[in-house]
């Protein structure tokens, strides 16, 4: 039996009218009961993944579910320990190559469904004010006291000031990013169904004194998915965040032709924070609105319509670090350039 069997995920993002939206498949449980949500992923068994691989991602994406990607990269490897529980019982350790692509949502086959991105991270989206279950008070005591871990200890930190800071809270500021430390601290409070569920199925291991978590409270933090591939979305949504920083991607979500309006929702979408009226792309190149039409972050109210916006793709080349600037005032106008990363729609 191979000492490690390596097998690809795919992490599918699309916005649609303002939500997130992330590409599942339903996945049988290796011990057996119900089916799952899951990443779209490959078993094991073929070709070992390669500096080509993304040729096979698209290939098997579209076998998996008729649809055929666009922006993709290579988001992390995962290969922790058990986590597939098969390996505590002396199968393989399963090693998953992720990788993150961004398309514009369309109908799917081979069972594969568009599932709202917050509906597994609902304590992530801060677009109406402070998530569900974003504070201590809507939480039991064992996560307000946070998970005792050797790292927290060793950088003199507590459990619950790990927690503060990453859930910013106590006058701590919210770091969009810090997504997977988020649902770590969930998952070892025993706050989410997996941690439960994992220990069930991969056993009480000889020589380790694991104790069964509580049952995670009512309703579940999240909708739980197969395996670990929650940790797997919670690594590719900060990424994601992060990257909208310093690199074009969002327009990979965006139709051909968009408003400003258009844009600023998918920023926020990603981003799950709304954006101050000073930190719309509204300068720094962008023509102004021609005789007829409303700025284009007007309403939808009576009036001309919105002026309409391409994405140039050129500043691929001349920019490398171009980005939406959703942590500062730079929007998509960094240090006063002379061209803008998009242009008014002659």
């Amino acid at each position: 039996m191979p000492d490690a069997a390596i097998g690809l995920n795919a992490v599918i993002v699309a916005v649609t009218e303002e939500v997130p939206r992330i590409l599942t498949v339903r996945r049988e449980p290796p011990g057996g009961g119900p089916a799952e949500d899951a990443l779209p992923f490959r078993s094991p068994g073929g070709p070992r993944p390669t500096a080509r691989s993304t040729a096979g991602l698209r290939r098997w994406v579209r076998e998996q579910t008729g649809l055929e990607l666009g922006y993709v990269e290579q988001l992390y490897t995962f290969g922790d320990r058990n986590r597939d529980p098969r390996e505590s019982h002396g199968g393989p350790r399963l090693v998953s190559v992720a990788y993150l692509a961004l398309v514009r949502e369309v109908s799917v086959s081979g069972g594969a469904r568009w599932r709202d991105w917050y509906d597994f991270f609902p304590w992530e989206d801060w677009r109406d004010g402070p998530a569900r279950g974003a504070r201590p008070r809507d939480r039991p005591r064992r996560w307000r006291r946070g998970p005792p871990r050797p790292a927290s200890r060793a950088s003199g930190r507590s459990g619950g000031e790990r927690s503060e800071i990453v859930f910013g809270l106590g006058g701590v500021g919210w770091d969009g990013e810090r997504v997977l430390e988020r649902y770590e601290i969930l998952y070892e409070a025993g706050l989410v169904p997996e941690a439960r569920r994992d220990v069930i199925e991969r056993g009480i291991e000889r020589g380790e004194k694991e104790t069964l978590p509580p049952e995670t409270p009512e309703p579940p933090l999240g909708r739980p998915m197969s395996l670990d591939h929650r940790r797997i979305l919670a690594t590719a949504l900060g990424r994601l965040r992060g990257k909208l920083k310093y690199r074009p991607v969002v327009f990979e979500l965006l139709p051909p032709t968009f408003t400003l309006l258009q844009l600023q929702r998918v920023v926020e979408a990603l981003s799950g924070v709304r954006l101050p009226q000073a930190e719309l792309p509204a300068t720094g190149g962008e023509r102004r609105p021609r005789r007829g039409h409303r700025p284009s972050g007007c309403g939808d109210g009576g009036g001309a319509p919105a002026e309409l916006f391409v994405f140039r793709r050129e500043v691929l080349r001349e920019r490398p670090r171009a980005g939406s600037g959703v942590a500062r005032r730079a929007a998509l106008r960094r240090q006063s350039l002379d061209k803008p990363i998009y242009s008014s729609l002659v």
